[in-house]
């Protein structure tokens, strides 16, 4: 019965999308982040979906798809469903009416599985939902081998601070650390300040920065900055110190956590590193999550604290039957499934934390912060409208680089978000 309904219902898609057998599958185009690795993980969840409508996937692969996005807009030629990471873009989308809305699409059964935080971001500050959210990292923790760093884990900043310091005081280098990223080099760096200003000034000062309401020049952001610098400008602190940090690729920092010697003890980042840290190569193996790294909360969030989380937002610029198709599968259980199945990648899928998707505790732990917190914060230069963003990345090479900037750097960002109208912020409280 349920192959004879899944028959029916590709009929009527290939029906109302002009397609028929005689003349072609259905077809619809994908735009999103992912190339190489992430680009063939990806496609097994666009080849899931085939496999249950027969509809035909083209999907395309930039890490620059919010130029290539708008680009296509402005040619009426837009992707029929397009993922970004960036809640304003979308935002901004869904105002000006050229992204759809899905509440006609996607069924209260779609939605239930999702928290009401997560429902909040995919409404993206409106009434109606307009994404789905296909994976989500969280970034509020430090990543650790137990090798270099036997703990206690630190809970306090201080406590983080003394143990950076210990460390460079037996001969060690604390923190692996990484801005490159093109076309977003120095975002590792917001991640660091985001997670300060959060876990030292609280989740309320954190969302009126996030929304634009908080000067850059604040004392609660000046001290997020000094913070940071007191930790990773220190002699001995970093790798390679900070210009080495400048010209380093973030993905490729945390490779020193298992050189022997090990390079660097700790690193800052969001949870998709396991993907990286299960790709290096050694003699005795690639490392393994819980045996060969672990992560403790950001100091101050604790188990039941703040979290800071980003996440990949598909939505649908072109409403046919075969992108409508396609949501409902990106939301469903079946389709948040194929991916985390890798132990790399999580979805924040309710009904999957049950099911023996997650296989260590690392991966549980990261799986159930992210489904089930109460208390989550997204990823404020992720917010941000996109000028505010490009001016955040650079003030942080900057200031890695020049330190005693700092006043001027937050003086010029503060101009900028003074230039940036009210109606192109996008408010998401904790």
């Amino acid at each position: 019965m349920r192959k004879r309904c899944a028959g029916l219902a590709l009929a009527a898609v290939l029906l109302l999308s002009g397609c028929s057998g005689a003349t072609g599958a259905a077809e619809v185009t994908v735009l999103g982040p992912w190339t190489g690795d992430e680009q063939v993980a990806f496609q097994r969840v666009l080849d899931g979906f085939t496999r249950e409508t027969g509809i035909i996937t083209r999907y395309q692969g930039t890490r620059a798809q919010n130029q290539v996005l708008r680009g296509d807009l402005q040619q009426g030629t837009p992707p029929d469903v397009a993922v970004l990471s960036n809640p304003a873009e979308l935002a901004g989308y869904a105002r000006s009416g050229q992204l759809e809305p899905l509440n006609g699409v996607l069924g209260a059964e779609a939605t239930a599985a999702y928290s009401p935080q997560w429902l909040k971001l995919q409404q993206l500050g409106g009434d109606a939902v307009y994404t789905v959210a296909v994976k989500a990292d969280l970034k509020s923790i430090v990543w650790y081998t137990p090798r270099s760093f036997p703990g206690p884990a630190p809970s306090t900043w201080d406590e983080l601070l003394a143990a950076s310091r210990q460390l460079s005081a037996a001969g060690q280098r604390p923190w692996c650390l990484g801005m490159g990223a093109p076309p977003n080099s120095g975002f590792p760096g917001t991640d660091w300040l985001e997670d300060i200003l959060l876990h030292r000034a609280g989740p309320q000062a954190y969302s009126s920065w996030a929304a634009g309401r908080l000067a850059w020049t604040d004392q609660a952001v000046v001290d997020a900055w000094r913070s940071w610098g007191a930790l990773v400008l220190a002699p001995g602190a970093v790798r390679g110190g900070s210009t080495a940090a400048l010209l380093t690729s973030f993905a490729d920092a945390g490779r020193a956590l298992f050189a022997d010697p090990p390079g660097c003890a700790l690193e800052h980042l969001g949870s998709f590193a396991i993907g990286g840290y299960t790709a290096v190569a050694r003699p005795a193996g690639p490392p393994a999550p819980d045996r060969d790294f672990r992560f403790f909360p950001f100091p101050g969030s604790g188990d039941a604290g703040p979290s800071e989380v980003s996440a990949d937002l598909a939505g649908m610029f072109h409403d046919t039957p075969a992108a409508r198709r396609l949501m409902v599968y990106l939301a469903g259980e079946d389709g948040q499934r194929i991916w985390p199945s890798g132990g790399t990648t999580f979805s924040v899928h309710q009904r999957l934390l049950g099911q023996d998707v997650y296989r260590s505790d690392v991966a549980r732990r990261i799986a159930t912060t992210l489904a089930k917190g109460t208390d989550l914060c997204f990823d404020a230069s992720d917010v941000m409208p996109s000028a505010m963003t490009s001016a955040f990345y650079q003030a942080v090479l900057e200031y890695l680089a020049h330190p005693d900037r700092l006043d001027t750097l937050l003086a010029e960002l503060e101009q900028v978000r003074r230039g940036i109208g009210h109606e192109q912020w996008l408010d998401l409280p904790c």
